[in-house]
């Protein structure tokens, strides 16, 4: 490259007024380029090594001009796994790195075990009750302490319960060794008139067609409802799209089959309408609308996110215990695995996978307290309108997992230890949610949809609380700014940290707050 001396006397400008020279060269660049020019020059901040290459998957951009850029990031063609990155910068400068991976040592890429012997060893963990073909990919695996050469095997099938399953297993190359596996399957355990199973008549968003109109959200990216008639949850496709003459859904009964389709519907407009508050437009943030499939399985409990087909799906519950999946705060617990996948992407083991599973609770917490419906009041229990038995109003209302006080379910810790990861992740979660409730509301004994909300801290403390409002923001913000894939407890609270100083400053009574509801579920 040639220069002018026009060129080289303002790079010596640049130089005397203390601007870094890639600063100053990066100015006509967009934010990924400056980000992956950033990436080069803090190589030992990042722990790259001389065969990662890095890929840009997402661009936040501040009010004030402070980028964010998160990075997949590879080793010599390989993905690797736990090595995606958050650069921090403004005006060209660097200013951190969110990040788990630990060194920037790189495996001998020769491997002892071939694909078929991963998939044997991965296929004695799943069972011999999976569906199709086995895959297996060569990945650097990088969760650990250090990173080695694994087999990703990928296992499909059904559950017992029916909820269908996609397991990815990763196999040490060269031991044999199964070192982590996770499900990318994520589970709750769940203008015309609708009349709704839970939230009573509402208004839903439809789309005129001829003859009538169909179950699809014109306003909100072309989402749309299906009745899945009671098809296998492994079995493929989108379901038949809600139809209708006169555009009133359902009878607020499950005799019509569009009364749970009305719910599913209305709760993926909510949590839409949610989320642009924050100011996300959809699940991904591009406008785009989802799917929901209701009437999914026969006597199906749950529900879940796939990020296979970018949908939500609900079973209609036993009819005896449970009635159908589609309650508000489930609904907005589904999207958000979708918002989380296209964000931090959390994995879905270990405590990543107790984070993932807390931030579906938490803003599908949020998203009922937002809806603030006559029919559904809000509050800090997951799921309690499914539960057949309960009384609106009462104060012994079962739900599937309760914020306030996590172990009410006798499986959810309410304080951090050093084994929370080796839990389930719907019980892992407990903690984090606890955290949010207690940072939300404080320890002053509160009363939502008549049951009462008493929540201990662990270590005896009292809290006053920051409101609901503020605590979303710095939930979302950590969430979608500093959380990485492999985002642990300690790694959450040093993310909250870190949103609540772009929020509202470092040492402010939001953030003060902050560390000590972390410091009151014993997460130090």
């Amino acid at each position: 490259m040639s220069y002018t001396k026009s060129s080289l006397l303002a790079a010596s400008i640049v130089a005397a007024l203390g601007v870094s020279a890639f600063a100053a060269a990066s100015s006509g660049l967009t934010p990924a380029a400056r980000a992956r020019g950033l990436v080069d020059a803090n190589a030992l901040a990042v722990r790259r090594a001389g065969g990662d290459a890095f890929v840009a998957r997402q661009v936040l951009v501040d009010a004030n001009g402070t980028e964010h850029v998160r990075f997949d990031r590879t080793y010599l063609g390989l993905p690797v796994i736990g090595g995606d990155l958050v650069i921090h910068s403004r005006n060209g400068q660097f200013d951190s790195a969110s990040l788990t991976l630990k060194s920037s040592e790189r495996p001998n890429l020769a491997a002892r075990l071939t694909a078929n012997d991963a998939i044997v060893e991965a296929g004695a963990r799943f069972g011999s009750g999976f569906q199709g073909t086995p895959t297996a990919r060569k990945v650097v695996y990088a969760r650990g302490a250090r990173p080695v050469l694994g087999w990703e095997v990928v296992l499909q099938g059904v559950k017992a319960d029916q909820t269908p399953t996609d397991m990815h297993y990763i196999v040490d190359a060269n031991s044999g060794l199964v070192l982590d596996h996770w499900d990318t399957i994520m589970t709750a355990a769940a203008l015309g008139t609708g009349r709704t199973l839970y939230s009573g008549n509402i208004g839903l968003g439809t789309n005129s067609v001829t003859g009538g109109f169909q179950m699809r959200d014109m306003g909100r990216g072309s989402t749309y409802t299906t009745d899945f008639k009671n098809g296998a949850t492994s079995k493929p496709g989108t379901g038949t799209i809600f139809s209708d003459a006169d555009n009133t859904w359902g009878n607020n009964a499950t005799s019509d089959r569009a009364s749970a389709g009305a719910d599913a519907h209305f709760g993926v407009a909510t949590t839409w309408d949610f989320y642009k508050t924050l100011g996300r437009s959809g699940i991904a943030n591009d406008g785009k609308g989802s799917y929901s499939r209701v009437h999914v399985g026969t006597n199906y409990v749950n529900a879940f996110w796939s990020d296979g087909c970018f949908c939500m799906s609900y079973g209609d519950g036993d009819g005896v215990t449970y009635s159908p999946l589609v309650d508000l705060d489930v609904a907005g617990h589904e999207m958000t695995h979708g918002v989380t996948s296209r964000s931090a992407n959390l994995s879905y083991s270990g405590e990543s996978g107790g984070l993932n599973e807390a931030t579906s609770d938490i803003m599908g917490s949020m998203v009922e307290f937002y809806a603030n419906n006559a029919k559904d009041t809000p509050d800090y229990l997951i799921g309690e309108e499914i539960y057949i038995a309960n009384v609106s109003g009462s104060s012994t209302q079962k739900a599937l997992r309760y914020m306030y006080n996590p172990f009410k379910d006798t499986k959810s810790p309410n304080c951090y230890t050093s084994t929370l990861g080796t839990l389930d992740v719907h019980y892992s979660s407990g903690v984090a949610n606890h955290f949010f409730y207690l940072l939300a509301e404080g320890t002053t004994p509160k009363t939502f949809s008549g049951v009462s909300h008493t929540s201990p801290t662990c270590n005896s403390s009292t809290l006053a609380g920051i409101g609901r409002d503020a605590a979303t923001k710095i939930w979302y913000r950590a969430l979608t700014v500093y959380m990485t894939s492999s985002t642990n407890y300690a790694g959450a609270r040093v993310a909250t940290l870190k949103a609540a100083t772009d929020l509202y400053g470092a040492g402010s009574a939001n953030y003060n707050a902050v560390a000590a509801t972390w410091t009151a579920v014993s997460v130090n």
